[in-house]
C-alpha cells in the first residue's frame, strides 16, 4: 500500500445489484477513492463508473489485478463465484472485502481461509448486519444480563419483495446459491450466532416452493423487466416474467443446536406483506423481542412474571437513530474495512463466523431436500480459527 496515498484506492468487482457497497467506498479526500471497476457485463460497469467519478473499467477481476494499482478489492459478484474471485485477488496480496455469503458451499468457505492463511492477505466479510443498530442494542441487552443466560432463539424472516429480488434472476437458480436458506439467511444465521456467543453444531430444516413454482417464467437467454427493481408486484400470485428456471424454496423452517446448548429456529417465507426481521432471545430471567428494526423502533423486554401475554413491556429499549443503509450499518461495515486494510487487528466481522453461518446454511438445505433429515455442521481446521480469532496475525 501506497504510504503517501491520502486516500486508499480500491477496486471494485461486480457493479450489479451490491454496488451500494462500492458507493459507499468511494470518498474521494475521505479516506478511499473507487479507481477501477471489473465486470464481465460492460454495461453494468459504464453505468455506476459516473457515480465513481469515471474509474478505470476492465472486463475482468483478472485484468485488473494485473494493471490497476490497487490497496483494497471488493469482490461484488454473485455468490457461486466467490471462491474463485476471492482467492485470486488474496493470492495477489490485495486485502479483501468479500460481500456475504462467503460461499455457497462448506468446501468454497474452507478455501477463502485457507488462501488467506497462506497468503497472509487480509481478509474482510460483509456481514453488515454486526453493525445494524438492532443487533448491537440486542447483544448489550443480553451481554448485560437483562434476560438472564440465553437459552433459545426465534427469528422470522418477512420477506416482502421475495419475488422481485429473488425469483427473476440467478438467485433463484440453485446452483448460483445452493438456496435462499443459504443466500438469504446467512446475515440471521450470522445474527444468531453472535448474540447467544455459539455456532450451529447441528441442524434440521423443512421447506418447499409453494407458490412461486407454478408463476410464468422468461424464457432462456430473455433479460430482467428493466422496471424490476422500481414497480414491486401484489399480490405475489400476479408475477411474471420469473427466472426461466427456478428451483429454490420460497417457504423454509430450520433448526438448531448450537455448540453451547442454545437451541435456535430460523423460518423465512418470501411473499408477505411486509418486510422485516422478528428477534425473540429468551433467557432464564426474561424474553427480549424487536418491534421492527428500524432506526427509532422498539426493543422489548419482559423480566418480571409469571403472567398472562402482556402487551406492554417491562422494559423498552429505542433503537439508535443512524444515517445511511441498513440502518447505518453499510457506512460503518466500510469504515471497519477501510480501517482493517489500513491498520489490521480484530474486526467485528469474522472470517470464522462467516463460515460457520454458510456451514448452518448449507446442512440445513441438504436436510429440507432430504425430508427433513438432522446433519452435522463440519469442523472447521483449529489453526485457522486461531489465526482468525488472532486479529489474522500468524505466529
Amino acid at each position: 500500500m501506497s504510504e503517501s496515498a491520502i486516500d486508499l484506492r480500491i477496486g471494485v468487482i461486480g457493479a450489479g445489484l451490491r454496488r451500494s457497497v462500492a458507493l459507499e467506498a468511494h470518498r474521494p479526500g475521505r479516506g478511499a477513492r473507487v479507481v477501477a471497476v471489473a465486470d464481465t457485463d460492460a454495461a453494468a460497469a459504464a453505468a455506476i463508473a459516473p457515480n465513481l467519478d469515471d474509474p478505470q473499467i476492465f472486463p475482468d477481476h483478472r485484468t485488473m489485478l494485473a494493471q490497476a494499482e490497487l490497496d483494497a478489492v471488493l469482490v461484488l459478484t454473485p455468490d457461486d463465484t466467490h471462491e474463485e474471485v476471492a482467492c485470486d485477488t488474496l493470492k495477489a496480496g490485495v486485502p479483501s472485502f468479500v460481500e456475504k455469503p462467503l460461499g455457497i458451499t462448506v468446501a468454497q468457505t474452507d478455501a477463502i481461509l485457507r488462501t488467506a492463511y497462506e497468503t497472509g492477505t487480509r481478509l474482510y466479510v460483509g456481514h453488515n448486519m454486526r453493525h445494524m443498530g438492532v443487533v448491537r442494542l440486542m447483544r448489550d441487552i443480553i451481554a448485560r444480563g437483562v434476560i438472564g443466560e440465553p437459552k433459545t432463539v426465534w427469528v422470522r424472516h418477512f420477506v416482502s419483495y421475495g419475488g422481485d429480488y429473488y425469483f427473476k434472476d440467478w438467485h433463484a437458480d440453485r446452483t448460483h446459491t445452493t438456496g435462499l436458506l443459504l443466500q438469504k439467511a446467512a446475515h440471521d444465521l450470522d445474527v444468531i450466532h453472535w448474540l447467544v456467543n455459539g455456532y450451529t453444531q447441528r441442524v434440521n430444516a423443512m421447506g418447499a416452493l409453494t407458490l412461486y413454482g407454478d408463476l410464468p417464467r422468461r424464457a432462456p437467454g430473455t433479460p430482467r423487466p428493466e422496471n424490476w427493481l422500481r414497480e414491486f408486484t401484489w399480490p405475489p400470485t400476479e408475477h411474471r416474467d420469473l427466472n426461466h428456471l427456478v428451483d429454490v424454496e420460497d417457504v423454509s423452517v430450520m433448526n438448531m443446536r448450537l455448540d453451547n446448548g442454545v437451541i435456535a429456529t430460523y423460518q423465512q417465507c418470501h411473499f408477505t406483506p411486509d418486510y422485516w426481521r422478528n428477534y425473540t432471545v429468551i433467557g432464564t430471567e426474561g424474553r427480549l423481542e424487536n418491534i421492527g428494526d428500524a432506526p427509532g423502533d422498539i426493543v422489548k423486554v419482559w423480566n418480571t412474571g409469571p403472567s398472562e401475554y402482556r402487551a406492554e413491556a417491562d422494559i423498552d429499549y429505542r433503537i439508535p437513530e443512524a444515517k445511511g443503509g441498513h440502518g447505518g450499518a453499510d457506512t460503518l461495515i466500510v469504515d471497519e474495512f477501510l480501517r482493517f486494510v489500513r491498520e489490521g487487528g480484530r474486526t467485528e466481522t469474522s472470517p470464522v463466523a462467516a463460515r460457520m453461518a454458510v456451514a448452518a446454511g448449507v446442512l440445513a438445505t441438504r436436510s429440507l431436500r432430504g425430508g427433513g433429515t438432522p446433519y452435522d455442521v463440519p469442523p472447521l481446521d483449529p489453526e485457522l480459527i486461531r489465526y482468525f480469532d488472532d486479529g489474522q496475525i500468524r505466529v
